[in-house]
């Protein structure tokens, strides 16, 4: 899919800037917000290392736009060519703007891999429709490589890998020895509701207290700021473990699904960004599993 090109497109930008979060590592953070046309699709928070030969980058964003602004505000600050890409996870915001990189290796999941073919051409046609023109000439480029070791040496950087699952089937942290620094993907989000189209809460939850007990200095979620003592951790957990009880509790009370959408939300969670609208949306996606689950203890 790909649209023709007109002066309005143009004259979109992302405005990119790289913030240093570490030695050697720089992080671009996103809204939080939706994804709309105003932002185009730039929900996500990415970033790089800096190596000895070159450069690794993690997750390319919503676009070809946004690899493409990307790749130019690495070229400000270091010279070295980028080498590898890893990818967190198959949700379009982080892997679309793949193809600014291909001619850099591209690393996933076999499960995030898997999960590309399956939908990546649908999740690419629902971002044109949801942010036009920001998406010109995006098409699809698959990670070719795969990963499935606990480390790596890239570009003279060790990076360890983390395989885990709960926001999709196929999620993976990724920390770089050198400084400490944490990336998460979208198993933490940060004063943003987390999204659950893919989500099985359970073990997102158990993924979340794996998270907390490795080391680190800096953590960068997969939306929402960068922070130093796993603050991201803690709010994800309580809103997950808040929004499962809720389902539950509501199943067995027998409510509807649309009385759920207008049950409170707690105080402590409605200054995150989205609230109302992420909480309808996942129960939406949740609630049939709820109800399946939920019904035969019921009637036992």
């Amino acid at each position: 899919m790909s649209f023709a090109h007109n002066s309005m497109a143009e004259d979109l930008s992302y405005d990119l800037k790289a913030q240093k979060v570490g030695d050697g590592v720089y992080v671009f953070i996103g809204s939080t917000d939706h994804f709309n046309r105003e932002n185009g699709g730039n929900i996500v928070n990415t970033g790089f290392l800096i190596g000895e030969t070159g450069v690794v980058v993690i997750d390319t964003g919503p676009s070809l736009k946004y690899g493409n602004e990307m790749r130019a505000a690495i070229g400000a600050i270091t010279p070295k060519p980028v080498r590898h890409v890893i990818i967190t996870h198959h949700h379009p915001d982080h892997f679309l703007g793949n193809l600014a990189f291909d001619d850099a290796q591209i690393w996933a999941m076999d499960e995030t891999i898997q999960a590309i073919n399956r939908e990546g051409e649908g999740l690419l046609e629902n971002m044109y429709r949801m942010v036009g023109d920001w998406m010109i000439d995006t098409t699809l480029v698959k990670p070719g490589h795969s990963i499935n070791q606990s480390h790596m040496d890239l570009s003279g950087r060790t990076i360890q890998f983390m395989p885990l699952q709960g926001h999709t089937k196929g999620d993976l942290a990724v920390f770089d020895q050198k400084s400490g620094v944490l990336f998460t993907g979208d198993l933490a989000f940060h004063n943003r509701t987390p999204t659950t189209p893919h989500a099985d809460i359970a073990q997102w939850m158990r993924a979340l207290e794996q998270l907390e007990k490795h080391s680190y200095n800096v953590v960068v979620p997969g939306h929402g700021p960068v922070e130093r003592d796993g603050r991201s951790f803690k709010q994800t957990l309580d809103y997950l473990g808040w929004l499962q009880k809720t389902l539950y509790q509501a199943a067995e009370n027998g409510l509807e699904m649309t009385e759920v959408m207008r049950l409170d939300i707690p105080q402590r969670f409605q200054s995150l960004s989205v609230a109302r609208a992420e909480f309808v949306r996942s129960v939406a996606y949740l609630w049939p599993s709820v109800v399946e689950e939920t019904l035969p203890r019921l009637y036992d």
